[in-house]
C-alpha cells in the first residue's frame, strides 16, 4: 500500500514538474548536433568549473532538469552538455521523467580501476526543475548507493542554496522533514532501467557522501589526461 502511494505521488509530482519546465526552458537548442548554445559556451563544464568550494559546498552541472526524459550528458572530450545518441537517434528514457535535477561534479571522476564507471561522479540536486547545463551551488547532504550492471554508479544527493529544502543538513533530516523523498529516489533510480539492471544498496549520510567525493576528486587528478582525451 505504501509503495503504490509513493509511485503515484511520484507520478503527480513529476508532471507537475515537466508541465513548468515547458514553460522556462529558454536555451537553444542546435538540433542539428543535439548540442546546446549557451553564453557560457567556451566554458568546459569538465576542466574549467572548481568541484568545491570553501564553504563545502559544490558545483553541480545539471544534465537533465528535474521531471524531464531526453537524456542529455556531458561529453569528456569538449567538456559540452549533449544529447545522448543510440543508433544515431537522441536516447529518451522509457520511464517517468526524473525525480530530481540530474547531473555531475566537475574534475571529479568513479575509475574503472577502482570499480566505477568511468564517468564524473553523479549529483542529484532537489527541488524544483533547473535549466540544462546550468551550474549550480550547491550542498551536499547524502549518498544513494547503487551499482549499474556490477559498476559503482553512486549518485550524491544534494540541494541547491536557494531551495526551499536548504535548511536540510542530511538524509535522515530530510526522512525527518519530508517523509518519503528518499523513497521516491531509490524506487525511481531502481528501476528506470528495467528489471535487474540497477542495484540499489540505500542511502549513506553526509560524511558517507563526503568521502566519496574526496576519493572521485583525488582519481580524477590522476588520471585527467585519460578521461579528457576520450
Amino acid at each position: 500500500m505504501k509503495r503504490k502511494l509513493l509511485v503515484f505521488v511520484l507520478v503527480a509530482v513529476l508532471f507537475l514538474m515537466n508541465a513548468c519546465l515547458q514553460q522556462s526552458q529558454n536555451r537553444k537548442l542546435d538540433t542539428s548536433t543535439y548540442k546546446i548554445k549557451t553564453e557560457i559556451d567556451t566554458v568546459n563544464l569538465l576542466t574549467d568549473v572548481s568541484p568545491i568550494f570553501e564553504d563545502g559546498d559544490v558545483n553541480a552541472i545539471i544534465e537533465i532538469p528535474a521531471g524531464t526524459v531526453d537524456k542529455w550528458e556531458l561529453n569528456k572530450s569538449n567538456g559540452k552538455i549533449e544529447w545522448e545518441l543510440v543508433d544515431d537517434k537522441p536516447r529518451i528514457v522509457e520511464y517517468l521523467g526524473y525525480p530530481g535535477n540530474y547531473g555531475m561534479i566537475p574534475r571529479t571522476l568513479l575509475s574503472k580501476e577502482n570499480g566505477g564507471d568511468g564517468d564524473p561522479l553523479d549529483i542529484i540536486v532537489l527541488g524544483s526543475s533547473i535549466e540544462r547545463a546550468s551550474i549550480v551551488k550547491c550542498k551536499i547532504i547524502g549518498v544513494l548507493y547503487l551499482l549499474d550492471r556490477g559498476e559503482k554508479d553512486d549518485k550524491l544527493i544534494a540541494i541547491a542554496e536557494n531551495s526551499t529544502f536548504y535548511k536540510v543538513n542530511n538524509i535522515a533530516e530530510l526522512d525527518e522533514k519530508y517523509n518519503g523523498i528518499t523513497e521516491i529516489i531509490e524506487l525511481w533510480f531502481s528501476n528506470y532501467k528495467g528489471p535487474n539492471k540497477m542495484i540499489s544498496n540505500g542511502f549513506g549520510e553526509k560524511n558517507n557522501a563526503l568521502d566519496i567525493l574526496k576519493i572521485a576528486i583525488n582519481e580524477y587528478q590522476l588520471n585527467k589526461n585519460k578521461v579528457i582525451k576520450k
